[in-house]
């Protein structure tokens, strides 16, 4: 069974900078072992926000093996899901998010996640995991185009977990999904606001990426809404955080917006972007797969 990570661990430390503050592309190589479970999750969460999809994959299934926490186990299963549903798998995706819906459920040891063989208090919650779980679930509805399932999802998230109890993180992702979801029901002023409010949070947060990936939401809700210049400046702003930091899949995100945008040379930039992604275990579904 995985050690429990003990405080003020230092490769602890070094993985929740990279996971969740400035600096998101230290590269693999450099990155320390996990040594605990939630270090494994930290590692995931790098890997895959570097487009090391494989590897992400690999941290995930030694929390499934090794770890006993629901939280834990929750909040790899709503990761796993999000790096489905960043490739285009939503329905695959919402099998992981029903997943780590129900093991809150069923396998609940208190509010908040702690190691039982150590007593780990980890830096995270079960309202966290809760919201994580049905914000995933609306993204994956929306992400089938079920758009009025994702807004009743995103209300039955604000029910059983208000705002004010969720960790930064978790409420940035809601405002991604409503901004996202505002923008698939054709609302630009609800879009913009939403996308607005998360890059409102993450800029008053640690976290470099998400930084980087809400002003890609609020370009896009720009674009939608006729502001093409100023579209076009905030994607040429986050492709080049995605240069300076290795993000490839939100550099092929904001590619693939330039290129709706008519940039020269965005339609090549992602194509590339998705050959390193391809190189590193991500397999985007194909247009015609059911």
């Amino acid at each position: 069974m995985l050690a429990p990570a003990p405080l003020g661990d230092p490769r602890i430390e070094i993985l929740a900078e990279s996971a969740f503050g400035p600096t998101p592309g230290r590269a693999a190589a450099e990155l320390p072992a996990a040594g605990s479970a939630l270090g494994s999750w930290y590692r995931a969460v790098i890997l895959g926000g570097q487009g090391r999809y494989a590897a992400a994959r690999a941290e995930l299934r030694i929390i499934y093996a090794e770890s006993v926490d629901p939280v834990l186990i929750s909040l790899a299963a709503s990761t796993e899901g999000s790096l489905l549903r960043q490739l285009g798998w939503h329905e695959r995706a919402a099998v992981l998010d029903g997943r780590a819906l129900a093991v809150l459920t069923t396998r609940s040891l208190g509010d908040r996640a702690v190691d039982p063989a150590g007593g780990l208090d980890y830096p995270f919650s079960r309202a966290d995991a809760l919201g994580d779980a049905l914000t995933g679930l609306a993204a994956d509805a929306l992400g089938t185009g079920r758009t009025a399932l994702a807004w009743r999802l995103l209300g039955r998230g604000d029910d059983a977990v208000p705002p004010d109890r969720l960790g930064w993180r978790p409420a940035l992702r809601r405002q991604w999904v409503s901004a996202e979801t505002a923008l698939a029901a054709g609302t630009s002023e609800p879009a913009q606001a939403h996308a607005a409010a998360a890059l409102a949070l993450a800029e008053r947060g640690p976290s470099v990426r998400h930084q980087v990936k809400s002003r890609l939401l609020v370009a896009a809700a720009a674009a939608v809404a006729g502001e093409h210049d100023r579209s076009r400046a905030l994607a040429e702003q986050v492709t080049h955080q995605c240069w300076e930091h290795g993000l490839v899949p939100l550099r092929w995100a904001s590619a693939m917006l330039r290129a709706g945008l008519g940039t020269a040379g965005a339609a090549a930039e992602a194509e590339q972007c998705a050959a390193i992604i391809s190189r590193r275990g991500g397999r985007f579904r194909p247009i015609t797969a059911d």
